[in-house]
């Protein structure tokens, strides 16, 4: 039978979805075992991993591309948002993560560097729970708050893979014009957090003889030497100091405050000017009982156990190989913060066997992160409340156990530890976490005259950071108020402002007091987006549509100040034409499905025209034209319209222009309400009636106008080679489309319109209608080569205007993107256009998709070993395949551990990339994507694809079998036990499951290498 399928076909359904007709009776035995195969999250200790010498990425907060794009999605981005007021350094977070949701990873990268300029460590260490997720407003709704860290760390990471430099800031003098106080000397103590934002800053501002000095040989203070490399990568840190020396800040190691003379005093008489103090807390806080005891014996503080820990798993910290400690047995690690935990989790690392973290406090007084907490739980780090240490038992000069006694909390909330309750654990290795401390007497010393406070460190003015001293500062652990590397990056943040005032004021120099630091900027920030369009010079090819965020000219004013290239009022007819709106009026669209919030695919709206008069409109762009000039070559349009009357159109036109507009655009389009009065879409659907109207406008103005076009004909280059032939200088594509977006369950509509519920067609708008947009600017490009196209219709971010572009524009208009948004996103359009230009010149990024690197494989946004070159297989992810990878990786780590090749140091690696041919211009890119576009009988059949699977990054879920069963070829396979999909030759290289598959890149199209046969169904007859 030819209508049903063949055997080998009902074979590869038999995992197919079917309609239930009947309930399943499983043995809970069964459902016992059959829970254990699929199982994704095992908790019992028989699957513990194996961590020894594993120092990968374990964050929950790590990203894909595909998870960070989901997640900024879902976020807000409120007004006045909570998250930032949360954030120690102010970052402006609604904007980065507006930037990541339109894929603008660098204009991400550089809202967050510009407050922050460790912000690739703060999203991988900071305590988000604490800070700025712990002001989320979505923590009120069922989905939780944002994963701001994960997006911080994603942006702010492939920037880094970029390998494009930091640069002073563009509006700075030549350094060798600046004035004598900027070429003062300046020294920071210490290459930590604090001295790395300070120093930034400083060299933002524009001074040039900045100086770190660090006692160790290797750079980046506590990042470095104590938080282990599975939570921060060296790499990491490096990149951050890497950007800081782009800007000329010297650091020179192995010279510390108090060694070898060096001190405040021997500082300033060597000329600096202002010292800043970073040197953080460099001694642990060791309890009594452990006095004499040492790391042979089985004891460390955590000063010595994790710089340890780290110069053995950093690549690159420093030229050593040293080995990593040897932790045998159990391991008890005392201490609350997140420094125990950091220490738990690396000690399994090193060997131990299990690890008991004990605290004085109860779980509610854990002073670490929950993050942390987790983490270690995770791996297995058993967890002993209201134990306190008294008595360390040694046995044949080695420690054999630990005794503790148990604390109790009285009614007046203090702590007291009962002897009669006494706790003997046995331990190999004790790891003491209780703080750190400043108790070298020469660094004491060398920081006076500098007062000191009761606990030995400066005394600082928590608003200036300034010390005793007006010319010393200091920040971070050292000055008192830090407890985490982000409070610490703002401790160098405030005082660098407060060093600048310091320095100029002994040039007799005052500096405002509020401070006003410096943004990042790289060269893609000086990157040229003007073009030209009939003769209007435009700043950038962003401007406002016609449409709701242009209601007023006030609100065109706000536009203009925030950076908007153009605008187009909003149409406005005669007063004989006023009109009055309905409302409802403006929906959300159903085109993404249950999209609630922002990030709307569509809106519809059965809005008129503006209920402004003539004059009002005409008056207010003659205002704005006096204050904006040229808004630094932004233009003004006014946007007309009326019916077929050539004394209408003639009297509209002249007011435009007597009115200073730079150009006019003729509404033709408005496909609700106005068609119905003789206006709008009654106008435009028919090229006689453009034409002529487009000759009545040339006839009575010289400047430039454009006719706006509808979608809502049978070929809309009909009318734009009407509006040419009219006189027409461009045309504007494409008004929205005629369209009814929804019914509720009771048959009414929405918007529905006072008691009975009434409504219209409306306008559709967004991004649902780009496709239509695209394909009406190109064919009127191909059309009419070289004759101006104003797109409209999608464009929500710099990748889709880039779209158009390549497609025949020449400027683009925007509106639902602000609606769903506001004004600002003009800053991440215009950041994220200059980036898509500047990374065009990248010889090195030549294999990006803009700025989108090539996808590695991955399982939750982390690297996957290939499984291939250690088991000669594929495993999925769960249950018994899982235990199985683990294993293997585990014994892969072990390995390396054991023939000591666990640290490559790489040096000398080229960082920078640096252009190998111009950055294109925008006119360079305008209808560059035209040459691909034709007739179908021009696409070859013989150049056939197939689809191909990433076994390592499939998460198993049969979306591709499934639409390929049902919507397809019945190409895929789909193992009952692993769950793998397969590709068969069958694979007619459609594209339906690589479109549908949730993973980006796990399925790719790739050249057929067998001749594609078409199956026909039955024989061909042969021609007689």
């Amino acid at each position: 039978m030819l209508s049903k399928d063949l055997p080998d076909i009902e074979s590869i359904l038999a995992l197919n979805p079917r309609v239930k007709d009947h309930t399943q009776v499983i043995s809970t035995a069964t459902k016992k075992k059959e829970k254990k195969h699929w199982k994704r999250n095992p908790k019992s200790c028989d699957s513990c991993v194996k961590l020894e010498n594993n120092f990968d990425d374990i964050k929950h907060t790590t990203l894909s591309e595909r998870g960070a794009l989901r997640e900024a999605l879902r976020c807000l981005k409120c007004a006045d948002a909570p998250c930032q007021k949360s954030c120690p350094t102010n970052l402006d977070i609604k904007s980065f993560i507006t930037s990541i949701s339109s894929k603008n990873y660098y204009g991400a990268a550089r809202a967050i560097l510009s407050d922050n300029p460790l912000g690739l460590t703060c999203g991988m260490v900071c305590p988000t729970s604490e800070l700025c997720v712990g002001g989320c407003n979505l923590y009120a709704s069922e989905e939780g708050p944002i994963n701001i860290g994960g997006l911080q760390q994603f942006a702010t990471e492939v920037f880094s893979k970029m390998g494009i430099p930091q640069i002073r800031n563009p509006e700075l003098p030549p350094a060798n014009e600046m004035p004598e106080s900027y070429h003062a000397p300046i020294a920071l103590i210490g290459c930590g957090p604090a001295s790395i934002s300070c120093a930034s800053f400083l060299a933002r501002l524009g001074y040039d003889d900045i100086s770190i000095f660090e006692k160790q040989k290797y750079i980046g203070g506590l990042s470095t030497s104590e938080i282990p490399q599975f939570r921060l990568p060296h790499e990491a840190v490096q990149f951050e100091i890497e950007l800081m020396k782009d800007l000329g800040v010297k650091v020179v190691c192995e010279k510390g405050l108090g060694a070898n003379g060096m001190t405040i005093t021997s500082l300033k008489e060597e000329g600096f000017k202002a010292v800043f103090i970073g040197i953080g807390l460099p001694q642990a806080n060791r309890a009594e009982i452990f006095q004499g005891l040492t790391m042979e014996q089985g004891f460390f503080t955590s000063k010595d156990f994790l710089p340890m820990v780290a110069a053995a798993s950093k690549p690159g910290m420093c030229q050593c190989r040293s080995a990593l400690p040897e932790l045998r047995g159990v391991v008890i690690v005392l201490g609350a913060g997140d420094t125990a935990f950091d220490c738990a989790t690396s000690a399994l690392r090193c060997g131990a066997r299990r690890v008991f973290v004990c605290f004085r406090k109860g779980f509610t007084n854990i002073r670490a992160v929950p993050e942390e907490m987790e983490l270690a739980r995770e791996e297995q780090c058993e967890f002993l409340p209201f134990l306190s240490p008294r008595d360390v038992i040694m046995k044949n000069g080695r420690i054999a156990a630990l005794q503790l006694c148990r604390t109790e909390q009285t009614a007046e909330g203090d702590w007291l530890e009962d002897e009669e309750q006494i706790v003997r654990l046995k331990a190999d290795y004790i790891i003491s976490a209780f703080g750190s401390m400043l108790n070298e007497p020469q660094v004491a010393e060398s920081m006076s005259p500098v007062k000191l406070n009761r606990w030995g460190t400066p005394e600082v003015n928590t608003q200036t950071m300034q010390t005793s001293e007006p010319w010393v500062f200091a920040g971070g652990d050292i000055a008192g108020l830090a407890n985490t590397t982000v409070e610490s990056v703002n401790d160098g943040k405030q005082a660098s402002w407060h060093i600048h005032r310091y320095i100029q004021s002994l040039h007799g120099q005052a500096v405002d007091s509020v401070p006003k630091l410096p943004l990042f900027y790289s060269a893609i920030d000086q990157v040229d987006i003007s073009v030209e369009v009939c003769g209007i010079k435009f700043p950038n090819p962003f401007g406002l549509a016609s449409a709701p965020p242009t209601t007023s000219t006030a609100m065109i004013r706000r536009a203009f100040e925030q950076g908007w290239g153009f605008a187009l009022t909003k149409t406005f007819g005669l007063d004989k034409d006023l009109v009055t709106n309905v409302s409802p009026r403006i929906v959300r669209g159903t085109t993404s499905g249950h999209v609630f919030g922002p990030g709307q695919g569509s809106f519809l709206n059965i809005e008129l025209i503006s209920e402004k008069t003539a004059v009002y409109w005409c008056q207010s762009v003659s205002e704005l034209k006096k204050d904006f000039p040229n808004n630094v070559g932004s233009a003004l349009f006014s946007s007309g319209g009326d019916a077929y009357n050539q004394a209408d159109w003639t009297e509209l036109a002249k007011m435009a222009e007597v009115s200073g507009a730079d150009a006019l655009e003729l509404n033709l389009s408005c496909p609700h309400g106005m068609g119905e009065r003789g206006m709008g879409l009654a106008c435009g659907q028919d090229p006689e009636l453009v034409r002529n109207i487009c000759r009545w406008v040339r006839a009575a103005i010289s400047i430039p106008f454009f006719a706006k076009l509808t979608p809502n004909v049978t070929n809309i280059v009909d009318i734009a080679t009407a509006a040419y032939e009219g006189g027409a200088d461009g045309v504007t594509a494409t008004n929205t489309v005629s369209g009814m977006m929804g019914l509720k369950a009771d048959g009414s509509p929405w918007p529905g319109v006072g008691p009975g519920k009434r409504t219209t067609y409306g306008g559709v708008s967004g991004n649902a209608i780009r496709p239509i947009a695209l394909r009406a600017v190109s064919a009127i490009s191909r059309a009419l080569p070289g004759f101006p196209v104003l797109a409209t219709g999608g464009i929500d971010s710099a990748e889709t205007g880039l779209q158009f572009l390549h497609a025949g524009a020449s400027v683009l208009q925007v509106c639902s993107a602000v609606q769903n948004q506001d004004f600002t996103v003009i800053e991440d359009y215009c950041v994220g256009l200059k980036t898509l230009l500047y990374v065009k010149s990248l010889e090195e990024l030549r294999n990006w998709d803009g700025q989108s690197p090539p996808t590695q494989r991955h399982q939750k946004g982390k690297p996957v070993p290939r499984l291939e070159e250690l088991l000669g297989k594929s495993l999925p992810s769960f249950g018994p395949y899982l235990q199985q990878k683990t294993d293997a990786i585990a014994e892969y780590k072990k390995h390396l551990r054991n023939g000591n090749d666990h640290v490559v140091t790489e040096t000398n690696v080229a960082r920078v990339a640096t252009p190998k041919m111009p950055v294109p211009a925008v006119k360079d890119v305008i209808a560059r994507a035209l040459r691909y576009i034709g007739h179908y009988q021009e696409l070859d059949n013989q150049e056939q694809v197939q689809a191909l699977i990433d076994e390592e990054m499939c998460i198993n879920c049969g979306k591709c079998y499934m639409t390929c069963n049902d919507s397809g070829y019945q190409a895929i396979t789909f193992d009952p036990e692993t769950h793998l999909p397969t590709v068969t030759d069958s694979c007619t290289g459609c594209t339906l499951c690589l479109s549908i598959c949730p993973i980006i890149d796990c399925i790719k199209m790739v050249t057929r290498t067998t001749p594609y046969a078409p199956k026909r169904g039955v024989p061909i007859n042969p021609v007689c």
